[in-house]
Formats: structure tokens, C-alpha cells, sequence
């Protein structure tokens, strides 16, 4: 019996790249016994010939999935929805620029086989400049920082997701998605192996700085409450502040004799105490609607990774076969 995987491929604008990745996909999978493949390409609504051709790649192999969206909405939607539209055991998700080589394909399905339900390329030689490798890491680095996530470093998008992740990823509506934090943020068995990147077959990015940026703020707004804390953070250091003024100038006045300006004083501390009112009140507030917002995304549910005597195990990867992953999608409307 064979497992069914799923390779997941965002694609804009990329008709030099589609059959090239296609075919690097087809060369991998020949070679493996006991699996198939499904390739479902992303198309984030191309504007040269990428639709025609992955079309007529889709007429010629029926393992081709397309999905092609009205409008560009957005590398991280793209792959989210490619993601649940995932049928296989588990999924690989592969850049179409080939600059992760699907050639490592079976060193990640052999370490799911050990029981990892992520398991993730690790950069140790980007063929990126070195600004932007640069504003990567910082950007990486203040996302894990604030994050209550661990989020590995140097950790791109080529990964390999177990159908228990799957499965929680079609329950998330999130408008704003960043997709590496859903997965990470689910704590189940996660591991890294090398991944020396190679450079683009063809083409250029598709993400410049202007998506670089909205990508680390949705990683600050919508995985954090950092933001919304910052406003108590805030009144609580200006009210320890006040305290302590108010004491050194009581000290000061009644102890040592200090002659200060009439007024400044008091003025200065009654400013310094209002600041920390009106900072307090919206910082309350600020904890109260973050709990909404987390509530709201449905994030942070327990997963259970194995259960004993009835309690909740996931699919047995060994008996996983195509036809039961297809009735399973079928159940959840895929």
C-alpha cells in the first residue's frame, strides 16, 4: 500500500520555473517506493503564461492540482490554502524557484517516519546578499523574541507537515495568517536538518522589502500581546518613576532643606501621575482584548500528540493510503 504526499508550490509569475519544478518533483518520486505524489500548485493569479501552462500540465497528469486565485491575496494566504487542500499523509511545501532541492524530499519523509510531525530545512549557506540575509535574521530574530513561540532560526519555508497539522490548519480562519507560526506554534515533535540553498534556476523574487515588512508586522501584531502590554509596561515604569521623585523630593525638601521653585514640584508630579493614568486604563483594557483576540483566532489549543486506552492518537502513517486521505478531505469539505 503507498503513502500519499502532498507537494505544495506557491507560484507568481514563474512560467520559467513551473516545469522545472515539476519534473525535479516526478524525478524524486519515481525513485521512491511506497509513496505517490500530488503536486498542488498555488497560483497567486500570474500575469504571464504560468496559469496556461500549469493547465495544460494539469490536462496531462491528473496528480496536478491547481489552484488559482481572483486576485494576488498574498504569499501566506496562497500557501495557506494550498495547505488545506492538502490530501496526502503528510505535505512538503517547496519553493518554485528550486533554490530548496526536492531532492532532500526523502531525508524529511524518513524523519517523519521516526514520528516528527515538522520537519524543516535549516539555512546554512543562503546565496542571498548579505543585507538581506541580514534584515532576515533581525527580522526572524525580533518575531521569536516577542513571539510565546519558539520559532527555529534560519528556518525557511521548505518543510514537510504531518496530517495531524494538516487537519488543525483547516479549523484556522485568520484573515492576517503567518503560516511558519501557525505550525511552529502547535508544539508538536519538530525537527531541523541541514539545507544548503542553492540559487534561483531562473527569475527573481517575488518578495520584495515592502512584503519583507508586512510579513514581520503580522508576525508582531498577530502572535504577540506585546504591543497591547506595552501601554501597562509603560504606566508601570512611569508610576515607579513618580513614586520614587515624589519620595526623593520629600527627602529632599524636609530633610535636607532643599528650597525648590514653588510649584515645579508638584506640578511635575501631578503631570507624571496623570501620564500614568491614562496609560494604566488602556493597558487594562489592552489585557482584556487581547484574550478576545487570541480567542478569536482559535489559537493555542492543546494538541495531544498520543493517547492510551481511547484517548486520541493520530493516523497511523504506515496505513495511511490515498483513498483514506481522500474521504477524510471529503469529510472536511476538501
Amino acid at each position: 500500500m503507498t503513502t500519499l504526499v502532498s507537494i505544495l508550490i506557491p507560484v507568481l509569475n514563474d512560467e520559467a520555473n513551473v516545469c522545472t519544478a515539476y519534473y525535479r518533483v516526478c524525478a524524486v518520486f519515481d525513485g521512491l517506493d511506497g509513496y505517490e505524489m500530488e503536486v498542488i500548485f498555488a497560483d497567486n493569479h500570474s500575469e504571464d503564461r504560468t496559469f496556461d501552462i500549469l493547465s495544460e500540465m494539469s490536462a496531462a497528469d491528473e496528480r496536478v492540482r491547481l489552484i488559482r486565485f481572483s486576485r494576488n491575496v498574498g504569499y501566506q494566504k496562497s500557501v495557506l490554502a494550498a495547505y488545506r487542500a492538502a490530501q496526502g499523509a503528510c505535505a512538503v511545501q517547496l519553493e518554485c524557484d528550486m533554490r530548496d532541492s526536492p531532492e532532500l524530499i526523502p531525508q524529511m519523509l524518513d524523519q517523519w517516519r521516526q514520528g516528527h510531525h515538522v520537519v524543516y530545512g535549516v539555512r546554512k549557506s543562503p546565496p542571498d546578499g548579505p543585507i538581506v540575509a541580514a534584515n532576515r535574521r533581525a527580522s526572524y530574530a525580533l518575531i521569536d523574541l516577542i513571539s510565546n513561540d519558539d520559532l527555529p532560526r534560519n528556518a525557511g519555508e521548505f518543510r514537510l507537515t504531518d496530517r495531524h497539522i494538516l487537519d488543525e490548519l483547516r479549523q484556522i480562519d485568520d484573515q492576517s495568517s503567518y503560516v511558519r507560526r501557525l505550525i511552529c506554534g502547535m508544539e508538536l515533535s519538530q525537527i531541523g536538518f541541514d539545507d544548503d540553498r542553492q540559487a534561483r534556476t531562473a527569475g527573481a523574487s517575488k518578495r520584495p522589502f515592502k512584503a519583507l515588512l508586512s510579513l514581520v508586522i503580522d508576525g508582531l501584531i498577530n502572535h504577540s500581546l506585546l504591543p497591547l502590554r506595552s501601554a501597562s509596561m509603560i504606566s508601570t515604569f512611569v508610576g515607579l518613576s513618580t513614586f520614587l521623585l515624589l519620595i526623593g523630593y520629600i527627602v529632599d525638601k524636609f530633610i535636607f532643606g532643599a528650597d525648590w521653585l514653588a510649584g515645579f514640584a508638584t506640578t511635575t508630579i501631578l503631570l507624571l501621575l496623570s501620564m500614568t493614568l491614562n496609560a494604566m486604563f488602556p493597558g487594562i483594557m489592552g489585557e482584556y482584548i487581547g484574550r478576545i483576540f487570541l480567542q478569536s483566532k482559535g489559537l493555542g489549543r492543546p494538541l495531544i500528540d498520543t493517547g492510551l486506552n481511547g484517548g486520541h492518537t493520530p493516523p497511523d502513517h504506515a496505513r495511511w493510503s490515498p483513498d483514506r486521505a481522500r474521504i477524510e478531505a471529503a469529510e472536511w469539505g476538501g
